[in-house]
């Protein structure tokens, strides 16, 4: 294991293809407006702001969960919030670097 690794900036295209495997779900933690401008075709758009209110919506989903944002950072948030809740999630960083590891 690389120190990039350790740190947590490895390459993540096996684990997205293991989520994928999973039919995982990709939500888009992106404003409305940010989604609008572009997105993961099928993705799903559930702002950083509102998505503690959307747990019962996601867990009803019964699949693991992809999220995405613009660079990262909200997404992480997004990963911590659903992983405490008991979602089976990962981040997948920006969406636009997501999109070519589908």
């Amino acid at each position: 294991m690389g120190i990039l690794d350790f740190l947590g900036f490895d390459d993540k295209s096996k684990q997205i293809a293991e989520f994928i495997e999973k039919e995982a779900v990709i939500i888009d933690v992106r404003t409305y407006e940010e989604f609008a401008g572009g997105h993961i075709k099928n993705s799903k758009n559930i702002p950083l702001q509102i998505i503690e209110t959307k747990i019962n919506d996601i867990k009803k989903l019964n699949k693991p969960v992809i999220v995405c944002c613009k660079s990262g950072m909200r997404s992480s948030q997004a990963a911590s919030i659903l992983k405490r809740n008991g979602i089976e999630t990962m981040n997948g960083g920006g969406w636009q670097s997501l999109q070519l590891k589908l």
